[in-house]
Formats: structure tokens, C-alpha cells, sequence
């Protein structure tokens, strides 16, 4: 079964240059590139047979929306009627029928990116490649877009490979994710597996929203001891430096009473879920997420009581323990 794999990791960290790699647009030092078998490490681009879906979207303002998605096949002297029947067929997938006459600058955003998607359709890549598609749309079009390239990954049943620094298109579209940083692999996974058993503290705090807290804390009698004094009932192996738990893996409790104990700096309301910031001293800054019943106000004291089943242990290099 074809696989939507997407790249992540902060701006720098090298998603966009290893994607131009399999692409053929940057040269790779060593090592080689292999696509179902075959090394294509020195081919030209276009015959690896690819296609990518750039950021810019990458239209010719001249054409019109038909002549857009048929240029690789007007260049590659396909028969007339082949042509069409392909470029009705991309259209539909990507409700374009009525906007084949239009020229691009009388599309929106959203509209040019199916284009742009519909002119790498309509070659029947062996795998599709994306260079952070939506990053030019607002936020709705991001969500409804980001819905449709779902959908037609599952249409066309073909591999994608998606670059974004967006953890949340990354969790909400992939099969497996590769997480990088500074041009190393960090972790590669199912979203599941990444969100539910990271590797190490950069994986732990990169995906989720709002993200994993980190505790520093210590081996105390085969229990887990933070740096504020609290005690988890929880096995801790030798080694321990950091403990990480997710905002809904704790709850409120009276001042004096928790694991942890601090005072209210900020309470956001996202309508069925309060974030709320907590100063918890030496235990650090705390997210917690709440229901919007739960009486929290900024400057008053609060306790935490964590989930002990729900913990992640962290060694002093930040790998998980």
C-alpha cells in the first residue's frame, strides 16, 4: 500500500534540501537515491519519475487553467485526446471542472494549489512530492485544503512525500513522519507512536499542542522525585534527569495538595478546553489543560496531581529512558 510519509522539524533543520534531493534539484555528497529499486542518484529530474508540488504553486500566468495542468504532456507530444481525457480526469478529482478557462490570476489561493496539485496528476508519478503547499494559505483554506491532498491520497493510492514545519499537518495527514533537526533524523513513526512514546525531549516537545512538559527529576527510592519536592508513584530506572507529561495528563487540585504546586500565570479559553499556564517554581513552567468548569484564576495558587501512568522518562542526554 502507498504510504504518505511527511517530513517535519523546525525551519533550518533540512526537510526542504533532502526533499530537492530525491527530486534531483540538489546533488547529494554521498550515498545514493533508489526509487522502487532502480538508482536514480544521477538522473535528471524528470526522469525520475516524480512530480512536485512547490510552494509557489509555480503557474503560468499566461495559460489557462487547462493549458496549466497539460504542459508536461503538450511537451511531451502526448495524442490531443489523451490529453484531455487526463486533464478531465484531474479535474474532476480536484473539483476544477468549472474553472478550466480561467488563467490564474482570477483563481484564489486555495484554487491555484489544486492546480498546481492537477498538473502532478495528471504525469502518474511513481510518488508525489510536496514542499510545504500551504504555507501561502490563511487558515481555513490550510484546513480544507489540507483535507483534500488527504483525500486524493487515498484516490490515487500513490506514495507522498510531504515537507512541512507544521506539526499539525504532519500529525493530522501522515502514515509515518520523519522528524528532523539540524539535518539529523530525530525519529521516524506513526503519529501515534511519535506523540505516544517519543524518542528523546526534542521529539517530546515537537509534536503536540500545546507541548509536552519537561520536569527535571530524580531516582528516589525507586520512585520518581521532581525538583520541586513532589513525589510520582511511579518505577524509575537509574539515570533518570527529566520526566515529560502531556497537558491532559494532569489535573487540579486544591493548594497544598498534587504533586506540584504554583501559582496561575495565564488562562487561554479555546471554548471546550482551558489552557492554563502555571509558575511552578523549581518544577518550572506547567501546561495543563482543564474544562472550561474549572475555577482557575490568574495570580491564585493551585496543586497538579500528575498521572503516573502516563509519564515519560528522560536521561540526562534526553533519550528516553
Amino acid at each position: 500500500m502507498a504510504s504518505f510519509w511527511v517530513f517535519v522539524g523546525p525551519s533550518g533543520c533540512g526537510t526542504s534540501t533532502l526533499l530537492r534531493i530525491i527530486a534531483g534539484l540538489e546533488t547529494v555528497d554521498s550515498g545514493a537515491i533508489t526509487i522502487n529499486g532502480r538508482d536514480v542518484t544521477a538522473l535528471e529530474p524528470y526522469d525520475r519519475g516524480l512530480s512536485m508540488v512547490f510552494q509557489s504553486y509555480a503557474l503560468y500566468p499566461h495559460m489557462t487553467v487547462r493549458d496549466n495542468i497539460a504542459f508536461a504532456l503538450s511537451t511531451a507530444k502526448m495524442p490531443k485526446a489523451r490529453i484531455a481525457a487526463k486533464v478531465a480526469e484531474a479535474a474532476r478529482m480536484l473539483q476544477l471542472e468549472g474553472l478550466l478557462d480561467r488563467k490564474p490570476a482570477a483563481l484564489s489561493g486555495g484554487q491555484r494549489q489544486r492546480v498546481a496539485i492537477g498538473r502532478a496528476i495528471v504525469r502518474d508519478p511513481v510518488a508525489f512530492l510536496f514542499d510545504e503547499p500551504l504555507s501561502n494559505l490563511d487558515a481555513a483554506l490550510r484546513v480544507d485544503t489540507r483535507a483534500e491532498i488527504a483525500a486524493l491520497h487515498r484516490q490515487i493510492a500513490a506514495t507522498m512525500i510531504y515537507v512541512t514545519h507544521d506539526q499539525i499537518e504532519a500529525m493530522t495527514l501522515a502514515d509515518r513522519i520523519v522528524v528532523l533537526r539540524a539535518g539529523q533524523i530525530m525519529q521516524v513513526g506513526t503519529p501515534r507512536d511519535l506523540y505516544e512514546r517519543p524518542a528523546n525531549t526534542f521529539v517530546a516537545q515537537f509534536l503536540g499542542t500545546p507541548k509536552m512538559n519537561l520536569i527535571g527529576a530524580l531516582t528516589d527510592g525507586g520512585q520518581v522525585r521532581l525538583a520541586g519536592g513532589g513525589v510520582v508513584d511511579c518505577p524509575a530506572p537509574a539515570g533518570l534527569a527529566e520526566i515529560g507529561l502531556r497537558p491532559e495528563h494532569m489535573t487540579f487540585a486544591a493548594p497544598g495538595s498534587g504533586q506540584v504546586q504554583g501559582l496561575v500565570a495565564m488562562v487561554e479559553y479555546h471554548g471546550p478546553t482551558l489552557t492554563v499556564s502555571v509558575d511552578a517554581g523549581a518544577d518550572g513552567k506547567i501546561i495543563a489543560l482543564a474544562p472550561p468548569g474549572v475555577a482557575v484564576r490568574v495570580g491564585e495558587p493551585v496543586g497538579l496531581t500528575l498521572d503516573s501512568t502516563a509519564l515519560h522518562l528522560f536521561g540526562a542526554s534526553g533519550q528516553r529512558l
